[in-house]
């Protein structure tokens, strides 16, 4: 995959220090990985470069909202992403990747992308299971949502369903049980 000429930072001109890099992130991004879940997007990305001598110091903030799906209705909605991340790039012998927040690059390297950190950072930051804010607080007025509560088991006081009768065969059963 080609890198995204905007997400590079040329570390090597930069003064020892922090320095800031923002950067505004919309559904064009996700689309250059081919990562069609987002219905759009609207999220803003701060790094913070902290500059030493012997390393360099990332702290990713990333806030703002993606409009996905939701599992339940497949109705859109804005999901709001807030969340951080801390990387440590160190100089070696050659590229090693294989820590979560510990990127070592080789000696002569003079710039670092980092789009792939922050697409990895915003998709991991939505739930695993979308659900629509309508849905928990019962507002959303959903055809699917009013089909489901249809076609859903009615419960009477003993937690049974009303629609099907009990087998005489379990009563004989649960006789087992309180005859000790």
């Amino acid at each position: 995959m080609k890198s995204l000429s905007e997400f590079t930072i040329p570390f090597v001109g930069l003064k020892n220090g922090t320095h800031l890099f923002e950067y505004k992130i919309d559904k064009a991004f996700f689309e250059h990985f081919e990562y069609e879940d987002f219905n759009d997007v609207n999220i803003k990305v701060n790094v913070i470069l902290n500059k030493k001598t012997t390393l360099l110091e990332l702290h990713f903030e990333v806030s703002g909202d993606v409009n996905i799906n939701c599992d339940v209705t497949n109705e859109p909605y804005d999901q709001d992403i807030n969340t951080g991340f801390d990387l440590v790039v160190k100089f070696g012998n050659e590229f090693d990747d294989e820590h979560i927040d510990i990127l070592i690059i080789p000696h002569g390297e003079y710039e670092i992308n980092i789009q792939q950190y922050i697409y990895e950072l915003i998709v991991l930051a939505v739930p695993i299971k979308r659900i629509h804010p309508g849905v928990k607080d019962g507002t959303l007025d959903s055809d699917i949502l009013k089909k489901l509560e249809e076609l859903s088991p009615k419960l009477n006081k003993n937690g049974q369903t009303n629609d099907e009768e009990i087998d005489p065969r379990w009563d004989t059963l649960k006789k087992l049980l309180t005859d000790k």
